[in-house]
């Protein structure tokens, strides 16, 4: 557009002048030497000079316009390249420095080492609450409490500190020159005072609070990535509270870390190779001895023979959505090693709380069955009173469409506080298990029998039977009978077996295994 414009003006101010040659050719501009006729007349000198002089005229209105177009242009490219460089380091939304500018201002800080006995402290910070807001009152509203948060935090910084925004609800704090850790402290908690204060937007007061994690340079690290990792992992720590709270990097939540991480790995492959195998924990009738069913529990041994326990891997496959393969590798193996029982043996497995909500579950576990031809009357899921009261809808369903299918449902970890009268009539549970910490103490400590009773009384009265868990001594076991229990396991009766190991228990109800 630019060229078109210059090749337009200078055609014409060619076109003016040759206008102006014809017509001092053809006219007499200036009067004529006397004697000389008009026929033999030409371009004179004077008239050679008034052309060049409206030559030179155009020509310098030429250059001008030329000068003063440029100039807009470059002013024009100025201020689109202030733009670019604002939306390359500036937040959209809250107008902060986005994760760009603040990973440069951070290696320039790791560039500029504190003065002795300082440091600078990098700060890394999440809502608690955030999501919910969004899922009620929508985007629009979220995106007006980011704004408020922002401008908050900034506010409240010193002068030089850096607050910027990554994302969602993720922000961060760039604080130099930091004499001390409490100062960092100081820091954090004003971050937190700051959002303790309820934020109004989209017509309703919302409640936030935020995790702080802290890594502090040059003391927890020398590089960017470094110093980002750490205070990611302390932020880690600080959102498990679940609760305002700040964390610092420490080594052991580093070593934490990567453990975890290495037990990530290794468990996919384990799922990936079927290296995780059932083990089976016999449920006793307490009257005589007979083997009534097992219950479930997954087993891990790795390739170098330790063994990770339960605890350790089951939150992190709930963490990780790989819980949904591995339960259903487990029921397929143990409905498979269950077929060679007698019939009246049960099988019971875990349901975990991150299968709630999988409106599919029931029909997988119903086509399992069918594959492994396990009749559905044999199986029996336990789900744990702190799973049902935290999800009590997405359980309700579930529970409702096992029980259509003739699956029986099991109360797990009954008597710990968390269920109620209201849980146990309307969800029409099969059984419930008295919870091993109550069963320890059952001999021993009259608070403990009594609170027994009433579990194994309200659970009978609403048409229920009573397993009791984690009974270990023989005492344990007579008191258990004498308050109307039917059922036990735990350590008394056997440790947990293997598949082939089962076998071994029917045919000899008495048997009581020692095996580990």
């Amino acid at each position: 557009m630019r060229h078109r414009l210059a090749i337009r003006d200078l055609s014409l101010v060619l076109a003016c002048t040759l206008v102006a040659l014809y017509w001092v050719y053809a006219v007499d501009v200036f009067e004529n030497e006397s004697g000389i006729a008009k026929k033999e007349a030409t371009i004179e000198l004077d008239e050679a000079l008034l052309v060049g002089g409206l030559l030179a005229l155009g020509l310098l209105l030429f250059a001008w316009r030329q000068y003063v177009r440029q100039r807009r242009e470059t002013a024009r490219r100025i201020a689109a390249e202030k733009h670019a460089r604002e939306l390359a380091y500036l937040d959209g939304l809250t107008g902060l420095p986005n994760r760009r500018q603040f990973d440069e201002a951070l290696r320039e800080a790791i560039g500029s080492p504190p003065r002795a006995g300082a440091s600078h402290g990098l700060f890394l910070l999440d809502l608690n609450g955030f999501k919910q807001i969004n899922d009620v009152h929508g985007h629009g509203t979220g995106d007006e409490v980011l704004v408020i948060v922002g401008q908050r935090l900034l506010a409240g910084m010193r002068d030089g500190d850096m607050v910027a925004r990554f994302g969602g609800d993720e922000f961060a704090i760039l604080a130099k020159h930091l004499t001390s850790a409490e100062a960092a402290t100081n820091v954090a908690m004003r971050a937190i005072e700051i959002l303790d204060e309820p934020v109004t937007a989209g017509g309703a007061i919302h409640r936030l609070g935020v995790g702080v994690g802290i890594a502090l340079l040059p003391q927890d690290a020398r590089t960017c990535e470094e110093a980002m990792r750490k205070a990611d992992v302390a932020l880690y720590r600080a959102k498990a509270e679940k609760r305002s709270a700040l964390r610092f990097f420490e080594p052991a939540m580093d070593a934490r870390v990567q453990e975890r991480s290495a037990i990530e790995r290794n468990l996919r492959a384990a799922i990936d190779t079927g290296a995780i195998e059932p083990v089976f924990l016999p449920v006793v009738r307490l009257a005589t001895g007979e083997i009534t069913g097992f219950e479930l529990k997954p087993h891990w041994r790795q390739p170098d023979g330790s063994v990770v326990p339960e605890e350790r891997f089951i939150p992190i496959a709930e963490e990780t959505g790989l819980i949904h393969a591995l339960a259903e590798d487990l029921l397929r193996k143990g409905c498979q090693a269950a077929m060679a029982w007698p019939p009246h043996a049960t099988l019971s497995a875990d349901l975990f709380s991150g299968q709630l909500k999988d409106q599919l579950l029931t029909a997988r576990i119903v086509r399992l069955l069918h594959e492994t031809g396990f009749a559905p009357g044999r199986l029996e899921l336990e789900i744990t009173e702190s799973a049902l009261v935290a999800d009590p809808e997405s359980a309700g369903a579930l529970l409702a469409t096992l029980r259509t299918a003739g699956i029986r449902v099991v109360l797990d970890n009954f008597g710990t506080g968390y269920s109620s009268l209201y849980h146990l009539r309307n969800f029409k549970l099969d059984a419930v298990k008295i919870d091993r910490r109550f069963v320890e103490g059952i001999a021993t400590d009259a608070e403990s029998a009594s609170i027994v009773s009433a579990l194994v009384g309200l659970g009978h009265g609403l048409g229920m039977s009573v397993i009791a868990e984690g009974v270990t001594a023989p005492d344990q076991e007579a008191s258990l009978l004498g308050r109307g229990c039917e059922t036990g396991q735990g350590p008394l009766f056997s440790a947990p077996l293997s598949a082939a190991a089962t076998l071994d228990l029917f045919g000899h109800p008495q048997k009581r295994s020692s095996l580990t």
